[in-house]
């Protein structure tokens, strides 16, 4: 099971580095989403112990709050262009939360397979 959720995510984050290509700031959600698919793939091969993944899933959790718009005006409207600063806020600030997400749900995952080789 963790194997197969590894690769998914680590996958998906991979796919969502690549349509940050041409966002306006590519140089920043690359790298997150580029840390988020490593640690994933790290995860697939049993490499890195869960507190990393817990630290991780701490740190995305953190800025996805921080992040967070003054407004919420949702996450999508009628095209996937940017309509408003808020929009762009809540959708940066939901991919960081998916990534804290994995992260925990990577740390729950490395821990059972830890404790079951000791």
């Amino acid at each position: 099971m963790r194997k197969f959720i590894a690769i998914f995510f680590g996958l998906l984050f991979v796919l969502f580095a690549a349509f940050q290509y041409n966002d306006p700031d590519p140089q920043v959600w690359i790298p997150i989403y580029g840390f988020a698919a490593i640690a994933s793939f790290l995860a697939f091969g049993n490499v890195a112990r869960p507190w990393f993944y817990i630290v991780a899933g701490i740190v995305y959790l953190g800025v996805a709050v921080y992040w967070w718009p003054p407004k919420f005006e949702g996450f999508l409207l009628d095209e996937m262009g940017m309509k408003t600063v808020n929009i762009e806020l809540a959708r940066e600030s939901g991919g960081l939360a998916i990534c804290g997400a994995v992260m925990f749900l990577l740390a729950v995952l490395t821990r059972e397979s830890f404790s079951r080789t000791r």
